[in-house]
Formats: structure tokens, C-alpha cells, sequence
């Protein structure tokens, strides 16, 4: 048996929105998963912003938290994030501080640089798209002064709110950044698994202590399909291989049921660009043993402190049995 036991293990949920179903049914589910993750362990329960997605409910992402943390007793729950581009600072600033005393020292705040949505979706949220790379880094301390109580105006609530923010990437922007800020990082090698190690590189060598933080700390992003057999859980990944598929094609869609033959779906052009970002480093797909193998070979890798898990999987059941799958073998 591995020793996971150095390795804390998170839940990153996107609020799949399933064909046939209701964004209200996502939120009962939602709900459901994180008082099973809490009685399982896990230590912190992530939920993701994006925009104009038919198969992710969870746009309000600060509204989704509380739905969760409202449930919830103890597990840590926080924006696997917030796309701060498309916000006022105060705002987040305000909603985070409003979480914060709603829920004290359970919430944590993400933040990402790419807007979660196309270019028509990013110019609905913020009315322009007349911004640069340069600009987060400014939105970030900007953010901070308002949790910090020095900006010329105050977040009421959300001044001295003790809310850790982390930054997220899938490059290496937000690596340095993080590194220079002194900041925990989150990388999405769930869906960016190249970059992966190079960016973890950089933090690593780049980090500055800070006041919140006085050493790197790495959490990774990672998608596992659990199931008793091999054979099931190649079964279930195909809804994810589906809502992977239809991005390709540029046509997000609901969270699909399982299919028994992704081949006679897909052609191998499409194959190769699903594989390409869910490839079976960062996808893990499997029985019991396999996944423990597998996700013991991507700690050694990457070295990570913490593990976020994204199972996109159709039945509501077996999501809730990969997730106890997971936890027998890491907790």
C-alpha cells in the first residue's frame, strides 16, 4: 500500500448538469456529494465558474458555495475559481467576506485568470474585453487591499476576513505570480496536463514567503473514475470523454449518459484532441488497484501537497461510490 498519508485529498465539483436533467437536480447532487466527501474525509470542496456551459450549473460560484457549505459541518469550501477578470474586486471582495462570516474559517478563494467562457460570454460579463495579462496581477493586490482593510474604500463585509486565496493556472502566468506573491498555487493538470511539472518548476524556484504562506505549496488537479471493475469505469468515463468531445466540436453540452462504444462516436482526429487533454496521467480510470497505482506514480511526479479530484460521471450513485472508492485507498 502507498502512503498517501502526507497528501491531503479535495473534491473539485462543476456541478454537472446531466441530459434529462435540471441545474436544481445539480444542486441537490451537489449537496449530497459534499456531506459524503466531509463523512469520507476529503478536506476541502471546490467549485469552478464557468460561463454558457449547458453541463456546468455552477456560474455563481459564490452562491453554489454557500448552497454547499450550508450543508456541510466541517469540510473546507472555496472557489476552484473565481475568474477575476470578470468581476470588480469589491464584489468578490464583499461575496467572499459575506461567505466568510457565514461560514468562518471554512471557505477559501481561487483565482483564475481566463474568463470561463468564449469571447461573447467574457464581453456579456465585463462589457469590454479591452484587457491584458497585466491586469490580473493588479486585480489581485487590489482584492487583497480590500481584505486587508487599505483600499480608500472598504468591503463591508469581507474587510479582515480571513479568507486564503490561491491562485490557479494552467500555464505558467500564474506560477510566477503565485511564487512572487507567496501565495498556494493550484495547477489544472486535470485538463492541462503538459505544462504540468514546468510550471510546478517555477513556483518551486520562484516562491517568496509571505505573510500567508513560508514555503510552496502545490495542489493538483486530477480527473479519477472509480468503479469495482476496470471494464465499468472505462464504461462511465465516456460521459466524460462525450462532454470532452463536444467541446472539440464546439458544442458544449449537458454531462451525457455512458455509451458502450466511444469509437463509433468519435473519428481519430477527435480522439486525439480528447486524449490531449484528458490524458491518462492526469485521467485516471480504473478498479481499486489501478487507481491507486496510478495516482501514487503522479505524486511521485509532481510532488504535490494536495490532490483535487474532478469525477465527472453521469449516475449520481456512482459518483458518489468513486469518490468512497478514492477515499479507501487514500485516507
Amino acid at each position: 500500500m502507498n502512503d498517501f498519508s502526507n497528501v491531503k485529498f479535495s473534491v473539485l465539483d462543476l456541478a454537472p448538469v446531466l441530459e434529462g436533467s435540471t441545474p436544481s437536480e445539480s444542486f441537490k447532487n451537489s449537496a449530497d456529494l459534499a456531506k459524503h466527501a466531509e463523512n469520507l474525509g476529503y478536506y476541502r470542496y471546490w467549485l469552478a465558474e464557468h460561463h454558457n456551459m449547458p453541463g456546468i450549473a455552477s456560474s455563481a460560484t459564490s452562491l453554489v458555495i454557500s448552497h454547499v457549505a450550508s450543508h456541510t459541518e466541517r469540510i473546507r469550501v472555496g472557489a476552484g475559481g473565481v475568474m477575476l477578470p470578470n468581476h470588480a474586486p469589491l464584489v468578490i471582495a464583499e461575496q467572499f467576506g459575506t461567505l466568510e462570516a457565514l461560514y468562518p474559517n471554512r471557505i477559501d478563494l481561487g483565482l483564475g485568470r481566463a474568463p470561463g467562457s468564449d469571447q461573447a460570454t467574457a464581453f456579456a460579463l465585463r462589457r469590454t474585453l479591452n484587457s491584458s495579462p497585466e491586469d490580473f496581477p493588479l486585480q489581485v493586490e487590489e482584492l487583497e487591499g480590500y481584505f486587508a482593510g487599505t483600499e480608500r474604500v472598504k468591503a463591508i463585509p469581507g474587510k479582515d476576513a480571513n479568507i486564503p486565496i490561491w491562485l490557479l493556472g494552467s500555464s505558467d502566468f500564474s506560477a510566477r505570480l503565485a511564487a512572487e506573491k507567496g501565495l498556494p498555487f493550484a495547477f489544472a493538470s486535470h485538463f492541462s496536463p503538459d505544462y504540468t511539472l514546468p510550471a510546478l518548476r517555477i513556483y518551486r524556484e520562484k516562491f517568496q514567503p509571505s505573510h500567508q504562506l513560508e514555503k510552496p505549496h502545490v495542489m493538483v488537479g486530477v480527473n479519477i473514475i472509480a468503479a469495482e471493475t476496470t471494464e465499468k469505469a472505462k464504461w462511465l468515463a465516456t460521459s466524460q470523454q462525450q462532454q470532452f468531445l463536444n467541446l472539440v466540436r464546439g458544442a458544449p453540452s449537458e454531462l451525457m449518459p455512458p455509451i458502450d462504444d466511444i469509437d463509433q462516436v468519435w473519428n481519430v482526429y477527435e480522439k486525439a484532441s480528447v486524449e490531449k487533454s484528458v490524458n491518462s496521467k492526469t485521467t485516471i480510470i480504473g478498479d481499486k488497484k489501478a487507481v491507486q497505482e496510478k495516482l501514487a506514480v503522479f505524486l511521485d511526479e509532481t510532488q504535490a501537497d494536495e490532490v483535487i479530484i474532478n469525477s465527472q460521471i453521469y449516475n449520481h450513485d456512482d459518483r458518489l461510490n468513486s469518490y468512497s472508492i478514492i477515499a479507501d485507498i487514500v485516507m
